[in-house]
């Protein structure tokens, strides 16, 4: 008896051989398989247990339907839908404990999205010719997503793609086998934040939340901690957020690679999740150390951070764009928000004689950030720098009487 059972999805009327092979090496460890076949136009050596029509009509149309429309995107997102549906159902019945997904750019993209409709901790691996690829933006990256680059095989098997696909196996199987669910026994409390150099509330907040009976999950928000940070809450993982450092918006509107997609500063609100929001460290863009800075930031003082980082500053009005723009995004919400305003600065080197000390600037920014808050948020400006004791205790304070109120669940009920 197989004592896990992975589903294999690509195209098996292109790709039997590695498929096949993959599902091998999953047998001859002690695993179970599943085969899902998204073929659209040819058909397998062998029938899949789970054949291509079934899948198109999971997905709400038909093979034919996908051969007809004379496309491969659209043929592709049919077959996508319906995997998305039918692994989300596999996994809900306990019929699964891991997926692998095998694929070139088409076979990628919808490997993506199959693995964005299952929940976090469940094993995920995608065996791709574009693995890590600038192809692929944040935002189409699942929290635990794990990726193997599928190197030498697009055609047929070899020595070389054999390595990539052993390998593959035994990571979804072992993975598998040695997974914890993502539950909690204790209600969790989302943060963002960054290195304590930079933002150190999370010093005092941690404990303190901790010490109150929840659970804490800090996501560092340099992009991809900040598309987990948003898928996570868009699955109402978390009771409350506390969302505290803003970066990664700055940074997609100035076209910094490192952001966490379009709807950052969204998903808590979309999903009804009480939110406690700061402005820190928005006054920072942050580039990729291989990127080209925009000709626009050009003639700034570039500070290298390290070999993946680099950074430079906003303008006032740059600033002002920010504070707006944050505001617009959480007030697309009817969730009790509180947005707290530190006018003593929003990050460590801001203060006088660091090196992002700019008065006028973040006098700009919070003016905007003030005169510019949907009133239905409530904002209260502190006086005080964000990693002052008063920030902490305001934000606990807030927390604490979400709490009494019934709005955040206690950690004992």
């Amino acid at each position: 008896m197989a004592d896990k059972t992975i589903l294999v999805i690509g195209t098996y009327d292109t790709k039997n051989d590695e498929l096949a092979f993959i599902a091998d090496k999953i047998r001859a460890q002690g695993g179970g398989t599943l085969t899902l076949d998204v073929s659209v136009l040819g058909d397998p050596e062998k029938p899949t247990d789970i054949s291509k029509q079934e899948v198109a009509k999971a997905g709400g149309s038909s093979i034919e339907a996908a051969i007809d429309s004379g496309s491969e995107h659209v043929a592709m997102n049919i077959m996508s839908a319906g995997a998305c549906a039918t692994a989300r159902r596999l996994q809900e019945e306990g019929r699964i404990d891991g997926v692998i997904i095998l694929g070139g750019t088409m076979g990628t993209d919808l490997a993506l999205d199959v693995c964005q409709a299952l929940p976090l901790g469940f094993p995920k691996y995608v065996v791709s010719t574009v693995s890590f690829s600038a192809l692929i933006p944040a935002e189409r990256l699942s929290p635990d997503i794990q990726m193997i680059l599928w190197a030498g095989g697009l055609y047929g098997l070899n020595a070389i793609c054999k390595a990539s696909l052993s390998q593959a196996a035994g990571a979804v199987l072992g993975a598998a086998r040695a997974a914890e669910p993502a539950t909690s026994d204790r209600p969790v409390v989302g943060i963002t934040s960054l290195g304590t150099s930079c933002l150190s509330y999370i010093k005092a907040l941690k404990p303190a939340l901790e010490a109150r009976g929840y659970e804490v999950a800090v996501f560092h928000a340099m992009g991809m901690g900040g598309m987990a940070f948003e898928q996570i809450a868009a699955q109402n993982g978390f009771v409350c957020v506390m969302d505290f450092a803003g970066c990664e918006l700055g940074n997609l509107l100035a076209g910094s690679v490192v952001n966490a997609g379009r709807d950052r500063h969204r998903a808590a609100g979309r999903a009804g999740i009480p939110q406690i929001v700061a402005p820190g460290c928005m006054d920072l863009i942050d580039f990729a150390g291989w990127q080209d800075i925009p000709e626009q930031f050009a003639d700034r003082p570039i500070h290298t951070h390290n070999k993946l980082v680099k950074n430079t500053f906003y303008n006032p009005e740059e600033r002002r764009e920010i504070a707006r723009e944050l505001n617009l995004r959480i007030a697309e919400t009817d969730t009790p928000t509180h947005l707290i305003i530190p006018k003593g600065g929003i990050e460590e080197w801001d203060r006088p004689g660091g090196d992002c000390h700019d008065p006028d600037g973040l006098a700009a920014f919070l003016d905007e950030l003030t005169r510019t808050v949907d009133p239905k948020i409530t904002a209260t400006e502190l006086d005080a720098h964000i990693n002052d004791a008063a920030f902490t205790d305001l934000a606990l304070e807030i927390f604490d009487a979400w709490v009494e109120q019934g709005l955040v669940p206690r950690a004992d009920e």
